[in-house]
């Protein structure tokens, strides 16, 4: 016994109905939607395969002709102006230093 809420596949009838509702409501528009669906399809593809090649390349490692690049470190850049406190070397205790001298 099947279920009165129970849907199945539709079948040829149905199938007629569903497009004619689309019609109905797309109307002239219908190319467009057509469109724009076909350009969504082809860039969710061409994201897949970018994403496989990416995955095989990280997998195969970088080409051996290539050596790998060693990034150097930021160089660190003094504070400009006069600083109004430093450090004594011997004590490591902080000092209040002379506006006119530089650090």
């Amino acid at each position: 016994m099947i279920h009165p809420l129970a849907f199945g596949m539709p079948d040829l009838p149905e199938l007629l109905i569903i497009a004619l509702i689309g019609l109905l409501f797309f109307g002239k528009r219908l190319p467009e939607v057509g469109r724009s669906i076909g350009k969504t399809i082809v860039e969710f593809k061409k994201g897949m395969r970018d994403v496989e090649q990416d995955m095989h390349e990280t997998a195969s490692g970088p080409p051996s002709s290539v050596p790998p690049t060693i990034s150097t470190p930021p160089q660190l850049i003094a504070p400009s102006g006069p600083q109004p406190y430093k450090f004594d070397p011997y004590t490591g205790k902080q000092v209040e230093s002379n506006t006119n001298e530089k650090v």
